[in-house]
């Protein structure tokens, strides 16, 4: 039997906790915890150093809580999402009747790759609703630039607040609706200069090739490695799935490699390509997944050109 304000609930119930002080997160997440211990819940914490202590500091000494690395968990979306159905999966084996969670993201992901973090903040509604999870993610308001915090409440259902309340988020949106927008994409400094390779209808091997030509002797092997897989998966499905013309364009500097890939058509007609291992006729959603497990950051929309993947590897995106 579910506990605390999920009582009741079939599926995921996933939260917000957009907080203005250290009481305020406390305030939330230590009952929220607490509350799962007198249960026999299984409660995780998945927060930064900082948040982790402070939480650890408040809690009394026996409670039984799983701290993981927050920073770890979510280096990438569709690796966290793959990490956590693993772990709920185990925990439900197990009997667990209800599971609580407390992450937060890195500020880093709040930066140019937080279209990836937004869609995975919504599609996690989806992803996660097999199992009986309560979850909160928690924003410092303080420090998260606005248009994120509008994106948790599109993407959250409801808001976590201290005085025990659980209100419901107006703008949140069904999170099919919300993967299904087309964001351009995210503004990057490398991006704005030549290209210093363009293709046309390239093959992997020819796209992989190019790539290695190119890339920067101060990217790490294991990287380059890495993106040459998944710049095959996306060359081979636009090949694949795409309409001709297909175009490939590489820039690098000295620790960072972006390839961007463009065909004529729609994209994937999946609204969960990339963050779940679909493979469905439209849209090539294996690739788009090995590609997403692998790649430092994966981004793509579509417009009156066609459909594009941009990918990079090296150092962060500024």
């Amino acid at each position: 039997m579910r506990t605390g304000a999920a009582a009741g609930h079939h599926g995921y119930y996933h939260e917000a906790v957009c907080y203005d002080s250290d009481e305020h997160l406390l305030g939330v997440v230590v009952p929220f915890l607490t509350g799962g211990a007198e249960a026999g819940e299984p409660a995780v914490v998945a927060l930064g150093q900082r948040n982790a202590e402070l939480v650890r500091a408040a809690l009394p000494a026996d409670c039984p809580v799983t701290y993981l690395a927050g920073g770890d968990t979510y280096a990438r979306p569709a690796a966290a999402i793959r990490a956590y159905r693993g772990m709920l999966g185990d925990l439900v084996a197990g009997g667990a009747a209800q599971i609580r969670i407390i992450g937060e993201l890195p500020a880093a992901s709040f930066g140019p790759v937080w279209d990836s973090w937004a869609r995975y903040e919504s599609a996690i509604n989806h992803a996660y609703d097999e199992f009986p999870l309560w979850s909160m993610c928690a924003y410092d308001v303080r420090t998260t630039p606005v248009p994120v915090l509008d994106d948790v409440a599109r993407t959250h259902p409801r808001t976590a607040l201290p005085d025990g309340r659980h209100p419901a988020n107006e703008p949140y949106i069904d999170p099919r609706v919300f993967l299904a927008e087309r964001r351009p994409l995210p503004p990057d400094r490398l991006r704005a200069t030549a290209p210093r390779a363009e293709l046309t209808g390239p093959s992997a091997s020819r796209a992989r090739q190019a790539v290695r030509e190119t890339a920067p002797t101060g990217l790490a092997a294991s990287d380059l490695d890495e993106f040459l897989v998944a710049v095959s998966e996306i060359v081979t499905n636009a090949a694949r799935y795409g309409q001709p013309p297909a175009r490939m364009r590489i820039w690098t500097d000295t620790a960072r490699v972006i390839v961007e890939v463009t065909d004529a058509g729609h994209g994937p007609g999946d609204p969960f390509a990339g963050l779940l291992p679909g493979n469905n006729a439209n849209g090539g959603g294996l690739g788009l997944w090995i590609t997403h497990q692998i790649c430092g950051h994966v981004a793509f929309t579509s417009d009156e050109h066609g459909f594009t993947v941009r990918l990079s590897t090296g150092s962060p995106v500024v």
